[in-house]
């Protein structure tokens, strides 16, 4: 009798620790606000050894969304954009919790995932043209015209700019008018 309740009662609590340790891993808001992490030491190890929260990339132009951390979940969207940066915000085994620019969380296989930095330009200000610049400086030569929500490649920041490359353009842009990377973040 006892070995007949053992098992779900193991799962039971199993899935309760799963539960409570998701929550706790949940960070509010998206790279622009205040409350975002912005530095390495705000953020925590995950078990991959990554720190958590950090962007990625989608890796292909399918990418099933699911509510839960496994393939029994239902899939509740599909992103069709190679490059579309996503923040990861949590981890369970292979599976990766992630937030869109819009706020939109679910879990993603971590294999549907790729290191290479992208960012979308200030993906909030839809139908406004932003300048890309030649030099890291508000009086550098404008190079292109970009609108709000372009997605593109990001080679370096230095903690206020970023250098950016879409279309065949490449330039630097002001760190706080993109998604993809926190502030004053430095890499590159």
């Amino acid at each position: 009798m006892i070995r007949r309740f053992a098992f779900p009662a193991l799962v039971l609590i199993m899935l309760a620790a799963v539960a409570v340790s998701l929550e706790a891993e949940k960070i509010p808001a998206t790279a622009g606000s205040d409350a975002a992490a912005s530095t390495d030491e705000s953020r925590m190890l995950g078990p991959s050894g990554l720190q958590i929260p950090r962007f990625v990339s989608l890796k292909t132009d399918r990418v099933n969304v699911r509510r839960g951390p496994s393939t029994t979940h239902q899939v509740v969207w599909v992103y069709a954009r190679k490059g579309l940066p996503v923040e990861i915000i949590a981890e369970f085994e292979h599976w990766r919790r992630i937030r869109d620019s819009d706020g939109e969380e679910g879990w993603v296989y971590y294999s549907l995932l790729a290191g290479r930095r992208t960012a979308l330009v200030a993906p909030w200000l839809k139908g406004e043209r932003l300048t890309l610049l030649d030099a890291a400086s508000p009086n550098g030569s404008p190079v292109a015209a970009v609108e709000a929500g372009v997605l593109g490649d990001i080679d370096a920041c230095n903690g206020a700019w970023c250098r950016f490359s879409t279309n065949g353009y490449t330039g630097w842009v002001k760190q706080e008018l993109l998604w993809g990377v926190y502030p004053g973040e430095q890499f590159g």
